[in-house]
Formats: structure tokens, C-alpha cells, sequence
């Protein structure tokens, strides 16, 4: 008789989903997945819950593999020696394999006040706990986003598209990850909708108050709620473990996604840290890192050598309210390039995106196996590069050819 497999998936998102769903192509292998909440998060539709057009849920009947077992619980240490991880609510459960795919929040609020006034929004609950606040306040009340990446350009669009004074704070650049001319039309969208931007020395935030928010140089905006989206953190998990992490915390692994402590440990998505150069921390990535630790734990079942990862990219979407957005490409080494689509050609292609998500992953629920993406080889050279200049000390400039 085959001995049955065991293993275990710490985190219920886009990594963790498409890994668990892959793993049921064999049917010696039971897959049980952990996750906090009960339903699946589509968090590229947080601003939209924010904004009051979506709940940015799926059912897991929806998306989630029929042989999965889900338990609805939080992994509060993982004991590698002892193959087992320990639940808040539920004892222990033992593994033969685990992957590691507990995603990322909201960084650390360390600037003066935010933590008490400022409302992130990069999980469920935050985004839930921001909704009631803005249904309350004033329709004239003035609303500060602070983070001009993808998150933070989307919130201050849907919130100014439902008639809201807002003003999006930058840090730096608006949308760093755009092209130039993907940057202007951002731009002009925002200020058709309303939307003050703030860029450049000035849009540093050095403090937040109940009814405002300081900048570098003394400058004071009024703001009655303020919505933090500048950076991501990962959980804790992996160092109170005693696994080997990167400086933020995610997972170290080697080019298989295999843990460096462990070869019986697997991660994905954004709480891995592949040879300490993790990929961008999105869905774009997360799926394609799902399926590759699949890939690896199906490999070292069949007795065969685990392949690397192979991780392309062509584009990021960003939604301008709901008639709006921009579909910026880029090369397959994650460049951004001259040719974007915006208007609603824009908007149609990025609602294009937020519902072909689920789609792969509901795909690979009914056809394990079925998802490819993670085999294209586009900007594997690129990242040779990067690692050779990494083992040999030296720094890889950044290199705009595909």
C-alpha cells in the first residue's frame, strides 16, 4: 500500500490557494490548508471594498480544491524538528511538508501617531474597520491617502470618484513602478477627479494627528481619516520559529523555494525570500510561486530534482475608480515600458485581471496541473545576473532589456 503524504499550507491567499489546489494531483497526497478567515480574500479589491463597491471576498467552494481540507485557525509556531505546527485554537497538527505562504500586511506604522489615527488598509479587517469610518464622516470631510504605489493611487481614485476631498501624499514619487508616460496620464486622471497630489521633497509624512497630517518642512494638511498604504510587512511566523528569514522577515530559500533550515519546508508568494532576492510583492507573483512550491514538493515525492523558478512579468494594473484605469507594461524582468492602455479601455483590462484571478485558481481546483504560467522562462537571465553579482559581492546594475 502507497504511504499517504502529509502537508500542510500556512496561509489561505493567492500563493497558498494555488498550492494547495496543485498538490491534489496526487492522490496519495492529503493537503490541509490554514487559514484565518473563512472565505477567500481577493485583495486586489480591498480599495474597492474601501470605496464601497465590492466585499472583496470569493467563497473558497469557489476557488479551493474539493480534496483540500481547510481549517479555519492561526499557526502561531512551526516546530521543523518535530515536523508539526502549533494552532491558536486547535493543538498541534503534524506535516511531512510544509509551505509557507502566510503573505504580508501592513509594514510597521513607526511615524509619529499613525498607528493611533491613520487607518491601513492592506488586510480584510483593516479595510472593513475603515468602511464604517468614512460612511460617518461628512461628505465634505477632507480624506489624506498616504503611498502612491498601485494601492494607494486606487483608493484616492475610488474614494474621489464617490465625490470625497481627497489628497494622495506620495513619499516620493507618484506610482514609482510606472513609466514616465504611464505616470502622466495617472496624473491626469487623478486631477480630473480631484485628487491633490502631493509629490517630490514635500511629501514626506513626518507625523499624523486626529485631524491632521504633518509633512517634511512643517507643512500641516487637514485631514478628518487618513489612509496609510505606504509599504508591506510579513508575519513574524518564520523568525519566532527560528527559521532563517530576510531582513523584513520573509522566508530564506533557495531557488526551488526550498527553505535553507529545511528541505521539508516550502514557501511562497510574498513571505518568501528566494536566495535573498525576492520577487515584487503581488499576485503577479504570488500564483506562479504557488504552483512552482507545489512543483517542489511533487518532485521530491516522484524521487526527481526540483526546478527553479522561472518568474515573468508583463504588466501591472492599476484601477482608476471604476471607469478609469491603466494597463502599464513591462518588460519580463519587471521594467516598466513606454506602451501603457489607459481610459476604460484601461479599466476594462484591469477588471479583466481582478476576475481571470480567481479563475486560474478555480482552473486548477478542477484540473490540478492545469496552470503554466510559472514555466515561462521570461526573466530567468535576468536573474542569473543578479545572482552571480549577489555570490560574488558585487552589486547588478539595474538592467532594462527584457
Amino acid at each position: 500500500m502507497t504511504e499517504n503524504t502529509n502537508v500542510v499550507v500556512i496561509g489561505g491567499g493567492y500563493a497558498g490557494v494555488m498550492a494547495a489546489n496543485r498538490l491534489t494531483r496526487r492522490a496519495d497526497v492529503t493537503v490541509t490548508l490554514i487559514n484565518p478567515r473563512p472565505d477567500f480574500v481577493h485583495r486586489v479589491r480591498l480599495h474597492q471594498l474601501v470605496g464601497g463597491s465590492d466585499d472583496a471576498v470569493v467563497a473558497y467552494q469557489d476557488v479551493l480544491a474539493d480534496g483540500v481540507r481547510l481549517m479555519v485557525d492561526t499557526v502561531t509556531r512551526i516546530d521543523a524538528a518535530e515536523r508539526s505546527v502549533t494552532l491558536a485554537a486547535d493543538g498541534t497538527l503534524d506535516y511531512d511538508y510544509l509551505i509557507y505562504a502566510a503573505g504580508s500586511g501592513s509594514a510597521e506604522l513607526s511615524v509619529p501617531g499613525a498607528a493611533e489615527f491613520a487607518y491601513p488598509i492592506s488586510t480584510l479587517e483593516e479595510a472593513q474597520r475603515l468602511r464604517p469610518v468614512l460612511d460617518a464622516a461628512p461628505a465634505t470631510a477632507p480624506v489624506t491617502v498616504v503611498g502612491a504605489g498601485p494601492t494607494g493611487i486606487e483608493t484616492a481614485a475610488e474614494l474621489a470618484e464617490a465625490g470625497r476631498t481627497v489628497t494622495l501624499v506620495c513619499g516620493g514619487v507618484l506610482g514609482p513602478y510606472l513609466h514616465a508616460r504611464g505616470r502622466r496620464s495617472v496624473a491626469k486622471r487623478l486631477a480630473k477627479l480631484g485628487v491633490t497630489v502631493i509629490d517630490g521633497s514635500d511629501a514626506k509624512v513626518t507625523a499624523v494627528a486626529r485631524d491632521a497630517v504633518r509633512l517634511a518642512h512643517g507643512r500641516e494638511l487637514p485631514s478628518e481619516v487618513t489612509v496609510w498604504t505606504a509599504g508591506f510587512g510579513v508575519p513574524d511566523l518564520a523568525a519566532r520559529s527560528g527559521l532563517s528569514t530576510d531582513a523584513v522577515g520573509r522566508l530564506l530559500t533557495d531557488e526551488t523555494l526550498t527553505s535553507v533550515d529545511d528541505e521539508r519546508i516550502v514557501a511562497a508568494g510574498d513571505s518568501a525570500a528566494p536566495s535573498n532576492l525576492p520577487q515584487r510583492m503581488s499576485c503577479q507573483a504570488a500564483m506562479p510561486l504557488g504552483a512552482r512550491a507545489a512543483d517542489t514538493v511533487l518532485s521530491r515525492l516522484a524521487g526527481e530534482q526540483p526546478e527553479p523558478i522561472h518568474q515573468s512579468y508583463w504588466a501591472q494594473c492599476i484601477s482608476l475608480g471604476r471607469r478609469t484605469g491603466i494597463f502599464q507594461a513591462a518588460n519580463r524582468s519587471d521594467v516598466a515600458v513606454w506602451f501603457h492602455i489607459d481610459g476604460g479601455l484601461g479599466a476594462r483590462a484591469k477588471e479583466f485581471v481582478c476576475n481571470v484571478i480567481p479563475k486560474h485558481l478555480a482552473d486548477e481546483a478542477h484540473k490540478p496541473g492545469s496552470y503554466s504560467v510559472h514555466r515561462m522562462s521570461g526573466g530567468v537571465a535576468k536573474r542569473r545576473q543578479l545572482l552571480r553579482a549577489k555570490r560574488a559581492g558585487a552589486p547588478a546594475a539595474a538592467d532594462r532589456a527584457a
